[in-house]
């Protein structure tokens, strides 16, 4: 029994909190059991499907190459083994079998897992920094290869997270510490040679709501350090050249600001490219200079637009390319550095598909590669040029058996309950109708900003070859409409995340798919969308897939144990504040069950 703000609550379920009693793992071996004996008679499709999801993955391949410095780096996978290998070739010189820098199948010797946190060849080439997890609780081992011997210099420090940086004359290395909970928090600095115990803290957050990222900048000029809450940033720098100066702060933490900064050298003086949503609630890009960086010294470049989110900004030599959201699909907008030449808009090309700027580690060059994709276009590579927008297609993913106009992906948009316009993906094979006789797989997240883009799975083929319709529901609490949409559906407006769910099932139910065979799914946050999309309209799934579901959504926000319970504090709300509680009381699953009955 739990009581709070007059509320008692009873968790018949606590106990199995506790796993190393008994009755815990007893528990869980008859929901083993009896889920085994349930899907038993599914085992002949099982075995079907899987057949023929690996026969659409090629057994070897090569991923695009990228460059730094004078090679061309890419990953490769070897018919017969699990892990990828890192290699490299000199970018401009002839044809020539790569050499194998780093290969994570020697580096699991045997254990059943093996995973990379940092992967960061030293500027000057010689020298490769990696981080190996053996175990899957995200501890890294950082070691140091030496490239020209390919053996691992004495340098190791044994406990590490993700996020890494070299010194511009590649004798210094940043890294990132995590704390008992797992919440990354410190940067630390090593200088090769040197034991590890010597190493220096460069930069502590103490605040439990935020988490220390850090990254070189493009330019090689500067280390970043990001410290990063749901809603405020802070930045600190480092320069490069001078890895043991002490970090410069940006622009203090303010509560609800974010910024992002990209490094701009400049001949008269360097300048940093911000995007904030100081003064513009869907963002806009402002400058200041390295030496001032200050809020105060902050001078608009592009302002907000309110059809447009924008998101990032990565800085070239000559140009910059902005990150775009507009009418709920991303773009690319290229703008030149002085300002002679018209923006250029770079979109997918593809129906209900996505655009990303690909690996880009190079700041002196005249094209970039770009990425695009869609639930039904499998991945393309290509080059595109940053003065034109002309576009060159490197690569193109190639998935055996796959036959790209057998399917169609298209975008639709539903009414939601209050006039909200709920963006829908749907994809399905082209010889089926549309006309409400098809089952259908609804998908949903709904969390964090997060723009669920679509991304081609060559699993999906077998679902659509079976007449089902996919649908993705791209309700509030994402940010495919920007951040109007997360803000819609985040803390005391978390409803609308649900009930835009419901909303969609129910439009497609009306003539689009058969309303009496709709499934849904989602996982983590999405999860908990399952779970609030049951108890509040248990009448209308045939099924429900809920992956690793947030379901108890009160209980586990008051426990400050968990790690990254005061991050998630404003995202879902605190349930300490009577207000909260309230709000997330209405539609926590755990505490919301529909009868047996229905």
């Amino acid at each position: 029994m739990h009581e709070l703000h007059g509320v008692a609550r009873t968790d018949e379920y606590a106990w199995l909190r506790d796993l190393d009693r008994p009755a815990t793992r007893a528990y869980l071996a008859a929901e083993r059991a009896y889920y085994d004996a349930q899907v038993a008679a599914t085992e002949p499709l099982r075995r079907t499907l899987t057949a023929e999801m690996v026969g659409r993955v090629l057994p070897a391949e090569e991923s695009v190459a990228w460059r730094r410095g004078g090679y061309a780096y890419s990953t490769r996978t070897v018919a017969g083994q699990e892990y990828e290998q890192l290699l490299r070739r000199p970018w401009d010189g002839p044809a020539a079998d790569p050499e194998v820098l780093l290969d994570e199948n020697e580096l699991a010797d045997g254990s059943a897992y093996v995973a990379l946190g940092v992967c960061e060849p030293s500027p000057d080439g010689r020298v490769l920094a990696y981080s190996c997890d053996r175990t899957g609780d995200e501890v890294y081992a950082l070691a140091f290869r030496d490239l020209a011997t390919g053996a691992d210099l004495p340098d190791r420090v044994p406990r590490t997270y993700y996020g890494a940086a070299w010194s511009a004359d590649s004798g210094t290395f940043f890294y990132v510490v995590h704390d008992a909970l797992y919440r990354p928090y410190q940067v630390w600095r090593h200088r090769l040679g040197t034991p590890s115990a010597d190493d220096v803290l460069v930069l502590q957050e103490d605040d439990d709501a935020f988490e220390v990222t850090l990254h070189a900048s493009r330019s090689g000029g500067l280390v970043v350090v990001e410290l990063v809450a749901r809603d405020t940033t802070e930045v600190w720098f480092v320069p490069a050249d001078r890895p043991e100066q002490p970090p410069t702060l940006v622009e203090p933490r303010r509560t609800g600001i974010e910024y992002r900064v990209a490094h701009a050298p400049r001949p008269d003086g360097d300048e940093l490219l911000l995007v904030t949503n100081d003064g513009a609630r869907e963002f806009r890009l402002v400058r200041c200079t390295v030496d001032s960086p200050g809020r105060d010294s902050w001078a608009e470049l592009v302002g907000e637009h309110p059809e447009e989110r924008l998101g990032t900004v990565d800085v070239f030599a000559d140009h910059v390319v902005l990150g775009l959201r507009r009418d709920g699909s991303p773009l690319l907008r290229v703008v030149r550095r002085d300002g002679t030449e018209t923006a250029v808009d770079v979109h997918p090309g593809v129906p209900a598909g996505t655009i990303r700027l690909d690996r880009n580690e190079e700041y002196d060059v005249g094209s970039v590669l770009v990425a695009v994709e869609s639930y039904s276009e499998p991945s393309a590579w290509f080059d595109v040029d940053l003065a034109t927008g002309e576009r060159t297609l490197r690569r193109r993913q190639e998935v055996p058996g796959y036959e790209r106009p057998r399917y169609v992906s298209e975008r639709r948009a539903v009414t939601a309950r209050d006039g909200a316009q709920v963006p829908v993906t749907l994809v399905h094979r082209a010889d089926v109708p549309l006309d409400g006789t098809a089952p259908c797989l609804l998908y949903g997240y709904g969390a964090y900003e997060w723009s669920d883009e679509p991304a081609f799975d060559p699993a999906l083929p077998s679902l659509l070859d079976r007449g089902v319709v996919f649908a993705h529901a791209h309700v509030r609490g994402g940010g495919e409409q920007g951040r109007r949409w997360w803000l819609g559906g985040r803390l005391q407006h978390k409803q609308h995340t649900f009930s835009d769910f419901v909303d969609v099932a129910d439009a497609l139910a009306d003539g689009v798919v058969d309303g009496g065979r709709i499934v849904c799914r989602g996982l983590s946050a999405g999860g908990l969308l399952m779970g609030a999309a049951y108890s509040q309209a248990p009448q209308r799934w045939a099924g429900v897939v809920a992956e690793v579901p947030f379901v108890d959504v009160v209980t586990t926000m008051l426990d400050e144990s968990l790690p990254l319970t005061a991050q998630e504090w404003t995202e879902w709300g605190d349930p300490r504040r009577p207000e909260d509680f309230r709000w997330m009381l209405a539609y926590s699953p755990y505490d919301n069950v529909p009868p047996a009955e229905v």
